[in-house]
């Protein structure tokens, strides 16, 4: 495995981390390719990217440490198996892709410093990066400034759209609006309370939530609370919810802070088996440090759970495994995160050029046939159509698909009647 492959790995929030050393020799397995032969880079690199005759530059910035580590880790890996498999099959107009990996380390404005670099320094074709809505907001002024390419793989509140990012993972109508329609008619909800970190998207996410719990199913919010990312003291908000009683927790918490979360609820004796909670932030990644035992009953609203039967997933899980290790686990937003090198190939391609607005240009239509989860397509909008589905935590850290939407979801970033 090369050294960009090796490198950024180390966080020990994670158990899957200490994992990658004992696979790194199945990828030496993969064939060897020779680079070179694609068209010449006077054509295909107009505007001074880091593309050689033989390779080409890519950035990868998450956050390897801090809170967000224990989220964002299952993306690098899944954006470096991608590679790799590229890599593997001839790269990108046939030039092998080369990774420079920045840590974000769970701080927005490092992650704007990072992003600056990487684009200016670097000259990075693209990047494949961020998690938090925050870090994405502190990116998306450097990318648009400098004209660079984020593929961005997490699922998010909406109510944005650029030119300079492609957006792999599910905006409101797709996940926050479809789960609350579910778990209301499976459950016969009537109340609902909220609790989030503190920054963009939670509280973004719940503004929209309770618009449509409160005006358009004409139910009820009876709690909304914040906390701090890191933060992991909840028996305050856990004391009121034994008040209050709602009948579904609705929660947007992420990072480490699960960990505390979860476990708290279970010691103070809430029931996910019979207290209903559903969760649009946790991914069979943070369960890994909560534990399945913490969080058996609990729905997440997801696009894609570890646990899909298709010939897709269970190559790519195949494939993930034994080049992280037996042991690590893939949510949502690592599926996600795959799709980024798959579809900026599929649209360089198709544009015959790495320069930005060329790949800009062509992105909309673009299909992944080979993707986790089934199916992709890049909208106008520049995100993706994609399916809804909820799974119900089980003891082993894995979903159980109690619903999946029969058709592709058209992704709507600026829904009417939400803003």
């Amino acid at each position: 495995m090369s050294d960009e492959i090796k490198r950024g790995l180390q966080s020990p929030l994670r158990r899957k981390l200490l994992m990658g050393a004992a696979a790194l020799p199945a990828m030496a397995l993969l064939p060897r390719v020779s680079f070179g032969a694609g068209p010449a880079t006077s054509a295909v690199n107009t505007t001074g990217l880091a593309v050689t005759d033989t390779e080409v530059t890519v950035g990868i910035l998450h956050s390897a440490t801090g809170t967000m580590a224990i989220s964002e880790t299952g993306s690098i890996q899944a954006e470096k198996l991608a590679i790799e498999q590229i890599n593997a099959m001839g790269g990108v107009l046939g030039r092998k892709i080369k990774i420079i990996q920045e840590d974000g380390a769970s701080d927005w404005p490092t992650f704007a410093e990072k992003a600056k670099k990487l684009l200016v320094n670097d000259k990075v074709a693209s990047i494949m990066g961020c998690w938090t809505s925050a870090s994405r907001k502190a990116v998306l002024p450097v990318v648009e400034q400098y004209n660079g390419m984020l593929y961005y793989p997490t699922f998010y509140e909406g109510l944005e759209q650029s030119k300079n990012v492609i957006y792999t993972g599910q905006e409101a109508t797709q996940q926050i609006l479809a789960g609350i329609d579910w778990i209301t008619k499976e459950k016969g909800a009537k109340s609902f309370y909220f609790i989030g970190s503190d920054y963009i998207w939670p509280r973004t996410s719940n503004k929209i939530a309770r618009k449509h719990i409160e005006n358009f199913l004409k139910l009820k919010v009876v709690g909304e609370e914040y906390f701090p990312l890191g933060h992991t003291q909840f028996n305050s908000v856990i004391n009121k919810l034994k008040l209050t009683k709602p009948d579904v927790i609705f929660t947007d918490v992420v990072g480490g802070s699960n960990v505390a979360f979860y476990k708290q609820l279970k010691a103070a004796g809430i029931d996910l088996s019979k207290q209903t909670l559903l969760t649009i932030s946790v991914t069979e990644d943070e369960i890994d440090g909560i534990g399945g035992e913490n969080i058996a009953g609990a729905y997440a609203c997801m696009k894609y759970f570890q646990s899909l039967k298709n010939e897709n997933n269970e190559k790519f899980v195949a494939a993930f495994k034994k080049m992280w290790g037996e042991k690590t686990v893939i949510g949502d937003v690592t599926q996600a995160a795959y799709l980024g090198p798959w579809l900026w190939k599929a649209t360089v391609e198709k544009a015959g050029s790495f320069d930005v607005d060329k790949v800009a240009a062509a992105s909309p239509g673009i299909e992944f046939k080979g993707a986790p989860e089934g199916y992709v397509r890049i909208h106008e909008n520049h995100h993706l159509w994609s399916k809804t589905r909820v799974g119900k935590a089980k003891l082993d850290g894995q979903f159980e698909v109690v619903f999946e939407t029969a058709d592709l979801i058209q992704p709507d970033p600026f829904p009417k009647g939400y803003q």
